[in-house]
């Protein structure tokens, strides 16, 4: 039970993220309060996976543009913590992989730089969740984000478990936050529960 609310819950959600996101190579992405690398590594895995089987097509031309997954976070630590990971994973020297740090609220890349945008559990922390959707408006076509509704279950620690219950109790409900994002510009703003809405995936287009 316990791998499953852990180890097995983290993996469907990010597993479905990646799949509602359609990578491709040469994608702009900006993963923001993502420092440990978590979603980056299975966005920049899944854009591999695709090269390979492109490049077993000598007509592909779809190579050329190079890849790059934005990694934000304000914490340098945990910058460090994904920097880390990709050096153990042999992406220690990968180019595609950016590490910046920087603020949810007021990130310093230029307008429609990516096409890609996701925040995961740390729109929980941020201090003005419609100014982190205003930002995340002005980089993209698509955005998703993920939202705990339940939170992980977690043994040994009640200080973070409090944490936990207390931020998801104050973020607001699926339909509200939906309600958010399409205020923030998005259309097609759309949610999807996994595991009886242990986990929310919220997505939505900028066209």
């Amino acid at each position: 039970m316990n791998d499953f609310m852990s180890g097995g819950l983290h993996r469907l959600w990010k597993d479905r993220l990646v799949s509602k996101l359609s990578p491709f190579p040469g994608m702009k992405h900006l993963d923001v309060a993502g420092g440990t690398g978590d979603v980056a590594f299975r966005i920049l895995e899944s854009v591999n996976s695709i090269k390979r089987r492109a490049l077993q097509d000598p007509l592909n031309d779809d190579l050329q543009e190079e890849t790059r997954i934005y990694v934000c976070d304000i914490n340098p630590n945990m910058l460090d913590v994904g920097k880390n990971r990709a050096l153990e994973k042999g992406l220690g020297e990968d180019k595609s992989l950016v590490w910046v740090q920087g603020d949810a609220e007021a990130l310093s890349f230029e307008d429609n730089s990516m096409d890609g945008y996701t925040i995961a559990f740390g729109i929980r922390n941020v201090t003005h969740i419609e100014k982190v959707l205003s930002e995340a408006y002005r980089y993209d076509f698509y955005s998703f984000s993920v939202i705990p509704r339940l939170g992980e279950i977690v043994a040994g620690d009640r200080e973070s478990y409090q944490y936990l219950v207390e931020s998801i109790r104050r973020f607001p409900p699926q339909e509200k936050f939906a309600s958010m994002i399409a205020d923030a510009g998005f259309q097609k703003v759309e949610y999807e529960n996994l595991v009886g809405g242990v986990v929310a995936i919220h997505s939505g287009l900028k066209i």
